[in-house]
């Protein structure tokens, strides 16, 4: 039934943006510790993430057992096929996560843990970029094996997606930390979101004509007559999106900047997704041609419709209780 696996996909695919969006930033705090020198401040970084950041983590792990469970075949491919990305990721996310632990605890050390935070989200980030580009260059099979080739994950596309990706987080990871800071340290994420926003619009603009370059069944996807409404309003929506982040850093606006560049993702990834539907193994095997059994498609459904829910309550009270701006001098929120 095709409604039924098309609509388990799109239940994967808000999975999966929620976790872009939601840990996205606080990878982009990790991502700013260079930039930031005195420890007092980095602290109050951390503080800003620390109450949220275990929760971001459920909609990676969620993804994961939905796709296992609703594609089967395709999490077997996938999952081989970027095995060393995906390591990278879990690496880098471990070690963010024991620096979470230790960062306000340590005394002497503490310098050793803000680096290992870098790190990890620095590693997270990069496995991330490198499957990205890697996804959209697409796989083939060997066709004596029926193993999965996947194009060289290290090439200078993924590795121009991974920069992008840095990019996009750090600035996102800004943008948070102007709604949550006041003062010196505020202005001085302002400065950073209107150095980065530009390389971001040039990331933006060039995967969107390079990467369609790269694939014709991409290439036929943007550039046909009958999708041109779609790619004339993803062009008008993205500049407007842009122009309307630059103005909110120019005039100092709090809020903005990060609903802005929320939009700005939620643009990207339809975009992404775009580009490959029907097919869940880019350019190789369709959603329905991966999906399992239609009754254990039914049977997590019900599953989703309870955990799902639940999952965004948790995520939207958190936030609400966390929603003020940090006390520099307590450490806490109010």
């Amino acid at each position: 039934m095709i409604s039924l696996a098309l609509s388990w996909l799109f239940v994967i695919a808000f999975i999966i943006i929620m976790y872009i969006i939601l840990d996205g930033f606080t990878l982009g705090v990790g991502l700013l510790f260079p930039w930031i020198k005195d420890t007092k401040d980095r602290d109050t970084m951390i503080s800003t993430v620390l109450p949220v950041w275990d929760g971001n983590e459920t909609w990676l792990v969620f993804a994961g057992a939905a796709l296992y469970a609703g594609f089967p075949d395709a999490f077997a491919i996938l999952m081989s096929a970027l095995y060393l990305p995906l390591i990278l990721l879990i690496v880098g996310l471990l070690l963010r996560g024991i620096s979470f632990e230790f960062i306000h605890k340590a005394s002497s050390s503490i310098h050793v843990w803000e680096k290992c935070f870098f790190a990890g989200s620095l590693m997270a980030v990069i496995a991330q970029g490198l499957v990205v580009g890697t996804y959209v260059q697409g796989f083939t099979f060997d066709s004596q094996t029926g193993a999965v080739i996947p194009h060289q994950w290290l090439n200078l596309f993924s590795v121009f997606c991974a920069a992008a990706m840095i990019t996009a987080y750090t600035l996102l990871g800004s943008a948070r930390l102007i709604k949550k800071t006041n003062g010196a340290l505020q202005e001085r994420f302002f400065v950073i979101s209107g150095r980065l926003q530009w390389l971001l619009l040039f990331a933006v603009i060039f995967v969107g004509i390079y990467s369609p370059n790269i694939i014709n069944s991409q290439l036929k996807t943007w550039f046909t007559l009958q999708n041109s409404p779609f790619i004339v309003m993803f062009v008008i929506v993205s500049l407007m999106l842009m122009g309307m982040h630059a103005f909110a850093i120019k005039q100092r606006i709090e809020k903005l900047p990060f609903i802005t560049l929320v939009g700005t993702f939620i643009l990207a990834y339809i975009g992404f997704l775009a580009s490959d539907l029907p097919y869940i193994v880019p350019h190789q095997i369709t959603f329905m041609q991966a999906k399992a059994d239609d009754g254990a498609l039914i049977l997590m459904l019900y599953g989703a419709a309870v955990l799902l829910p639940l999952l965004l309550f948790y995520t939207a009270y958190a936030y609400h209780i966390f929603s003020g701006k940090v006390d520099e001098n307590k450490k806490t929120e109010y």
